[in-house]
């Protein structure tokens, strides 16, 4: 894709975060905006910034835990301007804490949002994306945290490691479609992902309050958005897979594919 004049663009997680910074960037290459989140005053805003630099921007509600959520989040992006052509599952959460203590709500919620949200996000769109015949391109948010694990993060590693992988063999599923797809690992970035628990449903809740544990202490340099939304454009236009925001993440992930390798050699030595 290497114009985003006249193109759809759909960012769920659009209130804030990469998610504005993604929304801004595809209305600033003159592609209008459809932005999903339940942040509803927060996409207002996103919204009227776009609108007042003379863009067009839909903001609609929607949690991406619940597929009729995001299916009417389609349904109103297809009735407003007749295709998408980017999807960027973009919501996402974290929480922190050792497996050992992780109850089945924080399961639930962090899969709910990070995986199912990009599940959900591929069952209401792509479909349709498809039957256009006008190719498009898929971005999926995952982490650093979906490349090498961390103690601590186990849930968001697992959240994570899934979105990654589905998103690899997604890239192989669309390519005869025309439709690409990139995978966003960032490290940390200035967003509010470490006050996730505001978002967190009553109902998913931990009967102690939740957010038990402290965040853990990412490595590396603070990126803003606008940079890592910036990285997104680029790798949507040169059709590529990964965007691994900082040049930090090389060794670890060097490591663990070492590992891999010396486990292939010693079992063979």
């Amino acid at each position: 894709m290497n114009t985003f004049t006249g193109k759809i663009a759909v960012v769920t997680g659009g209130a804030s975060g990469i998610g504005r910074s993604l929304a801004l960037a595809f209305a600033r290459e003159r592609a209008r905006v459809v932005l999903g989140d339940v942040d509803e005053a927060g996409m207002a805003h996103v919204a009227g910034e776009i609108k007042a630099a003379g863009g067009e921007a839909v903001a609609v509600r929607a949690d991406v835990t619940d597929l009729a959520s995001v299916q009417a989040l389609a349904e109103r992006a297809f009735a407003a301007f007749g295709r998408v052509h980017v999807l960027c599952n973009n919501a996402g959460i974290a929480l922190w804490g050792g497996l050992e203590t992780m109850t089945h709500r924080d399961w639930q919620w962090a899969l709910g949002v990070n995986l199912w949200g990009v599940i959900h996000g591929l069952e209401a769109f792509l479909p349709r994306m498809i039957a256009q015949k006008e190719g498009g391109h898929v971005v999926n948010t995952a982490s650093m945290a979906g490349l090498v694990a961390t103690r601590g993060l186990g849930v968001y590693n697992t959240s994570k490691y899934a979105v990654v992988g589905l998103s690899e063999t997604l890239a192989k599923d669309l390519k005869p479609h025309g439709i690409g797809v990139t995978v966003l690992c960032p490290m940390g970035v200035a967003t509010q992902i470490r006050a996730s628990e505001r978002t967190r449903p009553t109902a998913l809740r931990n009967s102690e309050g939740g957010g038990h544990a402290e965040p853990v202490e990412l490595m590396g340099r603070t990126l803003e958005p606008d940079a890592v939304a910036g990285m997104v454009m680029a790798a949507i236009r040169a059709d590529e897979l990964y965007v691994i925001t900082h040049d930090e993440g090389l060794e670890p992930l060097r490591r663990r594919f070492q590992r891999m390798e010396q486990a292939i050699l010693h079992r063979k030595a």
